[in-house]
């Protein structure tokens, strides 16, 4: 038999060490709420009581609940492996997230839970002094009397605020006895002011996010309130606001899963309302730069979001970039995703391919962001003063062209035949393209083409071909006229391709 000796660690040191897992109070908190949307709770409620010191925190949620065995596994460090197959909807990895969210944020936390449409809580307490005193790791069962005096204080801060969720029956509460970041490291007078900073506005607003979908779901979406303050969701990428667009997405596979990623251009007039105070573009407190970079999706749940994780830096031009990226649970071994869920790194297999994509988005926001003197009229404007140019977003960037509405020009188009109109526009496309190409080549960058389609019909597009081919040979028209329509003869119509094929 081999010698050994006993290295069990200290409990105290080891549960400290692993609760510096990079948590703020709110990633805490969405770890936690990570466990009750897996439980399939559509009701959850933050309460903090402030008036009292040490600050108690409530997290409850009317999700599945637990059993005894089920609550003293979920206890335990850690209560799974990390290589456990899991259900797609599963947001947790290592089996910590309870524990050392927990304790990030306090030194000593209990929950309470009970098996849905049942009335008899469980309970068991980690207590970091009471495994300073004991030196052994000893989890706490607390009496039936700590149990029925935690219910209490839970209800009374619970009906002390209005608006309180209607038929919601609290399966699962947490309790966090004593937040020690702002006890301990804030005067007396700037505790209870930065907590309540804390909660109501960096908070509220980080949740808003993070589980956006989650609360923007049509069918039993989530509600989360905190101190009954009902949380709205956030979505960073409002595809329906006029001049959101986006550009071609990316696919790969990767290890088991998928990762998506696709890029969106925000509207240049986004500078100057977000500069006006509140807007749907960015978050309270958040400018357009905090808010550019990756949002990365793992099952629905905002993993990070803003800056370019180390791929590349934020630069002023470049703020009307953001970047979806979407993956499943099954690569957070590649992606080595933290316990606290707020850091991933790029494998080396994917840097190159999200650097190129990067540079495509951010390209096409710079154009967007030196566009932005050019006058866009909303298309409901009737009167007052027209230009006669316009700029029009698209997928393939945003573009100058003459303004159809431009008085003189409709008066035009209106007296004209079928045919002729059917000319007027494709000599448009023609003067379009030139300008935008001009326009591109001071900016000293390429120009990346009109949509195709933008007005002309394939009919229309064969119609003057046609009438082209009588005046003016094939090969000048593949190499002169079809690139300042926007085509290449890759890119032609297959109608028309035939048209010019052969000669």
């Amino acid at each position: 038999m081999k010698n050994f000796e006993d290295a069990t660690p200290n409990p105290e040191f080891l549960i400290k060490s692993i609760a510096e897992q990079g948590y703020s109070l709110e990633t805490a908190l969405a770890d936690l709420i990570d466990n009750s949307i897996y439980a399939k709770a559509n009701k959850i409620e933050i309460l903090v009581d402030t008036d009292k010191e040490p600050f108690t925190l409530f997290l409850a949620d009317n999700g599945s609940g637990m059993d005894e065995e089920l609550l003293k596994i979920s206890m335990q460090f850690p209560s799974r492996s990390s290589e456990d197959r899991r259900e797609l909807s599963d947001l947790g990895r290592f089996g910590l997230g309870l524990k050392t969210a927990s304790f990030s944020q306090t030194r000593k936390f209990t929950v309470l839970s009970k098996k849905k449409g049942t009335k008899k809580y469980f309970s068991r307490k980690w207590d970091v002094e009471y495994l300073k005193e004991q030196k052994e790791w000893r989890l706490l069962i607390p009496s039936s009397s700590e149990v029925d005096k935690l219910i209490s204080e839970y209800n009374i801060l619970s009906h002390d605020h209005l608006n309180r969720f209607e038929d919601f029956d609290a399966n699962t509460i947490i309790i966090w006895e004593g937040l020690y970041k702002f006890e301990k490291y804030l005067n007396e007078t700037n505790r209870k002011k930065a907590i309540k900073k804390q909660i109501n506005d960096v908070t509220s607003g980080y949740l808003s996010l993070v589980f956006h979908r989650f609360l923007e779901q049509q069918s039993n979406p989530l509600k989360i309130k905190i101190n009954n303050q009902l949380i709205s969701p956030f979505n960073p990428f409002p595809t329906k606001e006029r001049g959101f667009r986006p550009i071609e997405f990316k696919q790969k596979n990767f290890g088991k899963d998928t990762i998506k990623i696709e890029g969106f251009v925000l509207p240049a007039r986004s500078i100057g309302e977000c500069k006006k105070g509140a807007s749907f573009w960015t978050m309270k407190n958040k400018s357009l730069m905090d808010m550019e970079g990756l949002y990365v999706y793992r099952a629905d749940r905002i993993i990070i979001y803003g800056g370019w994780n180390g791929l590349i830096k934020k630069t002023h031009k470049q703020q009307l970039a953001r970047l979806k990226v979407e993956v499943g649970n099954k690569v957070d071994h590649l992606l080595h995703l933290n316990v606290a869920k707020s850091q991933i790194a790029i494998p080396h297999d994917l840097e190159d391919a999200f650097k190129k994509y990067i540079g495509e988005l951010t390209a096409e926001a710079e154009r967007e962001f030196y566009n932005r003197g050019i006058i866009q009229f909303p298309n409901n404007v009737k009167l007052g003063p027209v230009s006669l140019f316009e700029k029009k977003a698209s997928n393939k960037g945003v573009l100058l062209e003459i303004n159809k509405k431009f008085p003189l020009l409709e008066n035009l188009i209106e007296d004209l035949s079928k045919e002729q109109k059917s000319k007027l526009n494709f000599l448009l496309r023609m003067i379009n393209t030139r300008i935008n190409i001009i326009r591109h080549s001071h900016e000293d960058k390429p120009f990346v083409g009109l949509e195709e389609k933008d007005g002309i019909s394939n009919a229309e597009l064969i119609s003057n071909i046609k009438e082209l081919k009588k005046h003016i040979s094939v090969v000048d028209i593949k190499n002169k006229f079809l690139p300042t329509l926007g085509y290449t003869v890759e890119t032609l119509p297959n109608e028309v391709f035939e048209l010019l094929k052969g000669e």
